[in-house]
């Protein structure tokens, strides 16, 4: 009979590590950046609390328009930011600890009248991110091509306008050498009635109406008054009797 080795146990102990997985990462929402805080920075200043994943930061659109409009330096490099923990419960608490704190610790630091707007996002992953960003830079496209596309269309109409232009001057030019006289299309608008001239309108035709109606109640009377010929014409069998 051949050796077949040592019989397994039924029961045999379970694997202490089988089925651990290690902790969840959690990614932290900061609304407010100042200029001067960049990636690395950030990276620094969250460290201190636990393992760092990704960070990423990204200049608000509304902020752009905003530095268009006023020039101030105060407005320019203001962004957002997400930060991502490899344990979900260190983000947690650093949003609790964090939030509506000086970002600055150092008396000395620009930072120090700056305030942490941090938020923990409940359930939310780093590829809602990358799918946002995306999304986002789609529609820029889409919009950056509408605009170019209607840069393009009004390019192409004044163009276009510009050598009707000409063409009107050489035929004007032309009936003049030949002695003809030019005359210059007139353009007729119908302008809009003004409220005065819409109010005097429907009073007219108030009045109108009223007047239609006199009549009608008029002529109404006047049937009526004639009862008695009306019903020797609709019943003359009613008179033989």
């Amino acid at each position: 009979m051949a050796d077949v080795g040592p019989v397994p146990s039924p029961n045999p102990d379970p694997d202490p590590t089988a089925g651990f997985r290690g902790p969840l990462p959690g990614v932290l929402y900061v609304g407010f950046l100042p200029p001067g805080l960049g990636p690395k920075q950030l990276r620094n200043m969250m460290s201190v609390f636990g393992e760092v994943g990704r960070v990423f930061i990204q200049e608000r659109d509304q902020w752009r328009t905003w530095r268009k409009k006023k020039s101030r330096n105060r407005w320019k490099g203001q962004a957002e930011g997400w930060v991502e923990f490899q344990n979900k419960a260190i983000a947690k608490r650093v949003a609790r600890s964090l939030h509506n704190t000086p970002i600055g610790t150092r008396k000395r630091s620009r930072f120090r009248d700056v305030l942490w707007n941090i938020k923990y996002l409940h359930r939310f992953k780093w590829i809602h991110l990358s799918e946002r960003l995306a999304y986002e830079k789609l529609v820029r496209r889409q919009r950056m091509q509408a605009e170019v596309s209607q840069a393009k269309r009004e390019t192409n109409f004044f163009l276009q306008n510009v050598e009707k232009s000409k063409g009107l001057d050489k035929l004007q030019e032309m009936k003049r050498r030949n002695g003809q006289e030019w005359q210059e299309k007139s353009w007729h608008f119908k302008q809009r009635e003004t409220e005065i001239e819409i109010q005097a309108s429907k009073a007219a035709s108030r009045k109108r109406k009223a007047h239609e109606l006199g009549k009608t109640a008029e002529i109404h009377d006047k049937s009526q008054s004639n009862v008695a010929l009306l019903a020797k014409i609709f019943n003359p069998s009613a008179e033989q009797d």
